[in-house]
């Protein structure tokens, strides 16, 4: 099943041309009961039908509309341009819309590539770019579009991890909206083909972890983040007492045991690493 054009000409001039003929048909009937003349009457009947065989050929198109006709069970086409046309008499016209529509999915509970249950929604913006397959292809493609978004979402979900701190580079849910926008929207379209429906944009609306673990891995992110500054005050906290040695070695005549230095690295490292204010002490000398 795949769209096709149908006849169809303007229908401006074949309403009026209907007019005109439907009003001597009218008079030829009058004229021939009235005048006893059978043949006028007959010929004036014949119009009238052809009238109405035309005016069921009449059809209005709105503007980011088509109507797909069939013609005793058979597709033969669809009009797309709007306005009034004339087209094959006898035909069902079924309307499509083809303007933008947009699909609210609803918070999904899902489990991540870690196992951890997450909630999760999006926004699916689409439209029909073939109308023969959105009509005779699924049986309602609105819902078809439903259904198949909120399982490409949770299928989308299920392949990353909400978020992860061991690998930097990973993508996860929370960290790359936009890779997984991306992924959602190319897993959406390729269900979605069958429909004659064309994806324009997906985002996520919601995510965040399911109500029962919030507050635990609340907690794990926390104690992630503090692990994570603590290894960078560290590094620091080296390479300054480090620089500090190498200068006190280098621009004063000091000649520093190793004790001395491990008291000095001590002191330095504890200064720089205490989450707290360290309270100095100063060092007078020693009694002989």
């Amino acid at each position: 099943m795949k769209e096709k054009n149908a006849f169809h000409i303007n229908g401006y001039l074949a309403f009026l041309l209907t007019i005109i003929v439907a009003l001597v048909a009218a008079w030829l009937v009058y004229r021939g009961l009235t005048a006893d003349q059978v043949g006028l009457a007959v010929i004036g009947a014949i119009l009238l039908v052809l009238v109405a065989v035309a005016a069921t050929s009449l059809t209005i198109i709105q503007p980011n509309e088509a109507k797909a006709l069939t013609f005793f069970g058979n597709y033969i086409g669809t009009i797309r341009d709007a306005g009034l046309f004339l087209t094959v008499p006898f035909t069902e016209k079924e309307r499509v819309s083809l303007r933008v529509g947009n699909f609210n999915s609803q918070i999904l509970k899902v489990n991540d590539s870690q196992g951890n249950p997450v909630e999760i929604a999006a926004v699916i913006v689409y439209r029909v770019v073939d109308t023969a397959k959105a009509l005779f292809a699924v049986d309602d493609y609105e819902q078809f579009v439903q259904i198949q978004s909120e399982s490409a979402v949770r299928h989308v979900a299920s392949e990353y991890p909400y978020d992860t701190f061991e690998d930097e580079d990973a993508l996860t849910l929370r960290s790359n909206p936009t890779e997984v926008s991306d992924r959602l929207t190319a897993e959406l379209q390729e269900r979605l083909n069958v429909a004659g429906v064309e994806i324009i944009e997906t985002r996520l609306t919601h995510l965040a972890y399911a109500t029962e673990i919030a507050s635990a891995m609340l907690q794990k992110q926390q104690s992630a983040a503090i692990l994570s500054a603590r290894k960078i005050i560290v590094e620091g906290a080296v390479s300054i007492t480090e620089d500090a040695i190498d200068r006190l070695a280098r621009e004063t005549e000091l000649d520093l045991t190793d004790a001395q230095r491990l008291q000095i690295i001590n002191n330095i490292m504890v200064a720089i690493v205490s989450e707290r204010g360290t309270q100095p002490v100063i060092n007078t000398g020693t009694n002989n």
